[in-house]
């Protein structure tokens, strides 16, 4: 019996694993937790945005079925084809509903205005029409003030969040991909493979994605912002694709590599269950400093004139008009204020990233 219990007071504890004390270190550094609160903040407002600003309801129950019109916001097609043959036109007011269907009821956004029209007098009771030009300065019925064209300013926000998070995340998903894909081949397979690839990464460091991009707009008949998207993830991925190829030439050459050769496992299964996860840790940090890139680039390209193309809502759009027409200060305000804050939220979770993986930082803090 003492035996045992000498055993079981000598047990030393399980450490934690490295992502949990990843993790850990993490949350220790209050301002990257405090951006990456405020980036989640952001996923949810880009993903709930039809709920907090717009004119369609969020559901309603129109002559005996429930629909969400609010979907339309993220496509068209998504919109029920009854409200448009009753004639709603895209325009829903409470009077509207009342009139086709007396019965009908509604769940309307937290704030009733739209982010592609004028919201006009009385479509909502009480409420007046959305001023213009110089008279649009921001007020209680528009947070953020309206655009020359009476837009408001504030929903044209809430749902260009989706637009500003929709180019970091793709982009940067396509640049990640290729990345990681191009860097372990080069890394692993060395010789010929290495040399191309190298040479690859060199050429594509070599291009502008500014000008490419342009470029690209100026070919293309219709461009979108998925064309922008994948100029920007096509870019993207040469730190990413070095970082990889690096981690894959230290690795390959360790015991445990070496151990998965000697029982016989095929070069993909080494590749992907032994290697591939323990390099993933270094490329988290280019990831999130080039969603913050991404971002800007889209901002600055709409500033310029050649970004999202309306009606879509965008950051950098406003900050457009607000350039045109410099009284109208509240359409360079929030929206600067927007992209800085984001940019900046992602660069201190990529340097949190940074101080919370790199194994010698952490010497340096002990």
């Amino acid at each position: 019996m003492s035996a045992v219990l000498s055993a079981r007071a000598t047990r030393v504890p399980k450490s934690p694993g490295f992502w949990r004390e990843t993790w850990t270190r993490f949350r220790r550094q209050w301002l990257a937790s405090a951006a990456l609160v405020y980036i989640v903040f952001l996923g949810l407002v880009a993903i709930f945005a039809p709920a907090i600003a717009g004119t369609k309801p969020i559901v309603c129950r129109y002559k005996g079925h429930l629909y969400f019109p609010c979907l339309g916001y993220f496509r068209s097609e998504w919109e029920n084809p009854i409200f448009q043959r009753d004639g709603f036109r895209r325009e829903f007011t409470p009077k509207r509903f009342h009139a086709k269907d007396p019965q009908s009821w509604q769940v309307w956004p937290l704030v009733y205005q739209d982010p592609y029209r004028r919201v006009r007098a009385d479509e909502w009771p009480g409420q007046p029409a959305n001023p213009t030009h110089e008279d649009g300065r921001p007020n209680r019925f528009n947070l953020f003030g309206t655009d020359e064209n009476g837009i408001d300013v504030f929903a044209q926000m809430v749902h260009g969040t989706t637009i500003a998070l929709l180019v970091g995340f793709v982009s940067m998903g396509i640049a990640a991909a290729l990345g990681i894909t191009l860097g372990a081949l080069g890394g692993f397979a060395g010789g010929v493979v290495d040399m191309l690839i190298s040479r690859l990464t060199e050429v594509v460091l070599c291009i502008p994605t500014l000008v490419l991009i342009l470029a690209l707009l100026a070919v293309v008949e219709r461009p979108s912002i998925w064309h922008m998207m994948i100029v920007i993830g096509c870019t993207s991925w040469t730190s990413i694709a070095r970082l990889t190829r690096a981690e894959f030439l230290r690795l390959k050459q360790m015991d445990f590599v070496a151990a998965a050769r000697a029982l016989g496992l095929s070069g993909f299964r080494i590749v992907f269950r032994h290697i591939l996860p323990n390099a993933l840790t270094p490329v988290l940090v280019p990831i999130a400093f080039g969603v913050a890139s991404a971002i800007l680039i889209e901002a600055s390209l709409s500033f310029l004139g050649f970004g999202t193309p309306p009606p879509n809502p965008s950051w950098g759009t406003l900050l457009n008009a607000g350039r045109e027409d410099r009284d109208l200060w509240w359409l360079i305000f929030f929206p600067g204020t927007a992209i800085f804050l984001v940019v900046l939220a992602y660069n201190l979770v990529g340097e949190g990233l940074q101080h919370a993986t790199d194994p010698r930082l952490r010497q340096s803090e002990a």
